[in-house]
């Protein structure tokens, strides 16, 4: 996610002018002493959602299916004809993959091959502020369990106190109805939890494969400078990881830290394949999405409707934009690039277009192949600068030549955290750090990015977590810990270990660590071979002493 939306200056000047674009970086008032209530942990609480005006109940049939899986039936094929028909089962073709389904480097690490299948459903066809949908998980645990656990991200402070709200409205465990236990997890007062809980009746085996279908609702706050919100001017709605995702981590097993009440990413999610994506939106709505675009058909279930398809072979997250949009694609060096903008936006999908064509090539010669085989640009009135998805980014209505290390930072992303995963609460430096690094070395100011000071309470203090930013009461410091300080890092390890061969070990390091939830001791693993860089490392706080 983006934090500075203009170049670097004076960081209170920065933090001014992110307030004055609607960025997602809250003021220093918006983080208030924690409320305890019945059941939280010590660390949840903080500021309570508003009371507001409860949204209207959604009216007639979904348009995506109540039980059986997305789509309607078992099957939505059997529901909806495709302009480009796949069967549910057909793989996609080795020549266009999809989003972080391009076909991997030599040498890079493959995909985990017991990864979950997913297959979801967004109806947003009617009101924009109430959106319903479906999902189906098809998982494999590799120890036995007697929950499957899922995280509702629209749940965390900030994206609730902007008027966003995911509630779980059915769950079944292999065809069985269940009841799920949502546990706060760090919501505020007054909004569902962040951590859902489906309970297994006989458990899971180890090895033994389970399958979980869900429905929920989805409460869309108006003008959110977040992932999930919708524009009361021209009512486009954007969703980024605006369903319940399951929080399994290969290894560890089940990831239940409580949300954090602080700006940014607390997403930490293994891959899975997105089997389908249905999005059901109002004819003459484009649809962007994550994945190969499949095909889109007038729905045989809602009337006026029209379902859009996407699919993808290895995603950790899904985001889509629905709404009267400007569009463009753009063909970059084997990249489809698909961007949407609203009617009357400062820059035009072309400058969108070239800004991110431009950032495609200067970062791929740095760190490799661009990962994925499409990447949908959303720009939205209400999103403040820039959060990043796997294939996907949103950014906020401004110009991406005024602010020129927008795009490069958020791109960059498609690497850091994208490809090479990580848990962002815990080590948000691994992608945060990293995107800053990217973006300040191809817009030519790494040296001056490598002289930066942080601010004394937070100096060499480049690998603490999300929560430890947060107990500070001053979001400011985490955008200068991590962002800043963790560039500064970056650069000044690249000038020890010289630019051609830090170059080639970071390359090294998402090569190995593609596809997975990397951690710091990965990354210091990756530059073994160079002391100094270690010595940088371990000097900054980036990894143990």
């Amino acid at each position: 996610m983006t934090r500075r939306a203009v170049g670097p200056v004076v960081l209170a000047v920065v933090l001014v002018a992110m307030a004055v674009l609607g960025a997602c970086t809250p003021s220093a008032g918006d983080l208030t002493a924690p409320t305890a209530r019945p059941g939280d942990t010590p660390t949840t609480g903080g500021e309570a959602v508003p009371p507001q005006t409860p949204p209207p109940r959604p009216r007639g049939p979904s348009g995506c299916a109540v039980s059986g899986g997305p789509g309607g039936g078992g099957d939505a094929g059997s529901k909806v004809s495709y302009e480009q028909p796949l069967s549910a089962g057909q793989p996609l073709s080795a020549q266009r993959l999809s989003a972080a389904g391009a076909p991997s480097p030599a040498g890079q690490a493959a995909p985990w091959k017991d990864r979950p299948t997913v297959s979801l459903c967004f109806d947003v066809r009617s009101d924009p502020r109430v959106v319903r949908g479906s999902e189906q998980v098809t998982f494999t645990p590799g120890r036995r369990t007697c929950e499957i656990v899922f995280r509702a991200w629209p749940n965390k402070p900030e994206t609730a106190r902007a008027g966003n709200r995911l509630e779980v409205t059915s769950a079944a465990v292999d065809g069985r109805k269940e009841t799920p236990k949502v546990e706060a997890a760090g919501a505020p007062p007054g909004s569902p939890g962040t951590l859902v809980k489906v309970p297994v009746r006989r458990c899971v085996a180890a090895g033994r494969t389970v399958q979980v279908d869900l429905t929920f609702t989805l409460t869309v706050g108006e003008n959110t400078p977040e992932r999930v919100g919708y524009s009361t001017r021209d009512r486009a709605v954007w969703l980024g990881t605006a369903y319940p995702l399951l929080a399994w981590q290969r290894g560890k097993g089940w990831v239940t830290d409580p949300a954090v009440d602080l700006f940014g990413e607390t997403v930490t999610s293994e891959e899975f394949r997105l089997r389908r994506l249905d999005v059901v939106a109002p004819a003459g709505d484009q649809v962007l999405g994550t994945g190969q675009a499949v095909g889109s058909m007038p729905s045989t279930k809602v009337r006026g409707s029209v379902v859009h398809r996407f699919r993808a072979d290895s995603v950790r997250d899904v985001a889509i934009t629905a709404g009267r949009l400007r569009t463009q694609t753009r063909d970059v060096d084997g990249v489809r690039v698909h961007v949407g903008v609203p009617d009357g936006s400062v820059a035009s999908a072309g400058e969108w277009a070239d800004a991110t064509a431009a950032a495609i090539r200067a970062l791929s010669s740095y760190l490799g192949p661009f990962p994925y085989h499409d990447l949908w640009v959303t720009v939205a009135d209400g999103v403040g600068t820039g959060i990043e998805f796997p294939g996907a980014i949103q950014f906020g209505n401004v110009s991406p030549t005024r602010y020129p290390q927008l795009v490069p930072h958020e791109v960059a992303h498609m690497w850091f955290y994208g490809l090479v995963g990580n848990d962002q609460a815990r080590d948000p430096w691994l992608d945060e750090a990293l995107a800053e690094y990217a973006e300040t070395l191809v817009d030519g100011t790494g040296a001056r990015s490598a002289r930066f000071q942080a601010p004394s309470r937070v100096r060499d203090r480049v690998g603490e977590s999300m929560a430890w930013y947060a107990a500070l009461r001053a979001p400011d410091l985490y955008a200068a810990g991590v962002y800043r300080q963790g560039g500064a890092m970056l650069h000044r390890a690249r000038q020890a270990a010289g630019p051609a061969t830090f170059d080639r070990l970071l390359r090294g390091y998402v090569s190995a660590n593609a596809h997975r939830i990397a951690t710091p001791r990965d990354f210091a693993r990756a530059f073994a071979s160079r002391p100094k860089v270690i010595a940088i490392l371990r000097e900054y706080g980036a990894i143990p002493r």
